[in-house]
């Protein structure tokens, strides 16, 4: 990690522990549409960036908050539009990355990617890279979460809530992916 990209994820720690009260309602609704759908690995819901006030690094332009369910793996996906930098919140998870040559690691997964493990943790004295996660563009990743709780997750995009794309494979087609949005425009997206 690049110290800029630290000093950025510091100042965003400070910005969303600062901004715990206004965050927590998100989450309270997030956890409810989580146990209203049983079948879904996930929920999600935008933050308004004007909820944590001006002093965002440049660039970020939407919030969320992920409540991943416990045991939960949602499979590889990767946003080729946004740099994303994610914060456990409550719980720990597994964001796996893909692994660049230069890093590899582990062997190829069945889906022919190399992950490289991040567990992220929920505790304020772990140092940034034990809690929070950059990815930048067109970078795989998987998000992993133990069987004992869910995890809670803040995200901070360089996309507007509504331009958001999640690119994932597409394992019927044999080859290439498929994309769609989180929010705005419901229609599925060609890749």
């Amino acid at each position: 990690m690049t110290a800029e990209e630290r000093s950025r994820l510091e100042l965003l720690d400070q910005i969303v522990r600062s901004n715990k009260g206004k965050i927590q309602p998100v989450v309270d609704r997030v956890g409810a549409e989580l146990a209203h759908n049983s079948e879904a690995v996930m929920a999600w819901e935008p933050i308004p960036v004007e909820t944590f006030g001006r002093g965002l690094p440049q660039g970020i332009r939407s919030g969320w908050i992920f409540i991943l369910r416990a045991g939960a793996d949602t499979g590889p996906e990767r946003h080729p539009n946004s740099h994303q930098r994610m914060m456990t919140l409550e719980g720990t998870g597994d964001m796996r990355t893909e692994s660049r040559k230069e890093e590899l690691r582990s062997e190829k997964a069945e889906d022919g990617i190399n992950w490289r493990s991040n567990v992220l943790v929920n505790d304020p004295d772990a140092p940034p890279e034990r809690r929070w996660i950059s990815i930048p563009p067109n970078t795989w990743h998987r998000p992993v979460v133990g069987k004992d709780a869910h995890w809670v997750v803040v995200s901070f995009h360089t996309v507007p809530a509504d331009e958001l794309i999640e690119e994932k494979p597409d394992f019927d087609r044999g080859r290439g992916t498929r994309q769609k949005r989180y929010v705005g425009k419901a229609e599925n997206l060609s890749a």
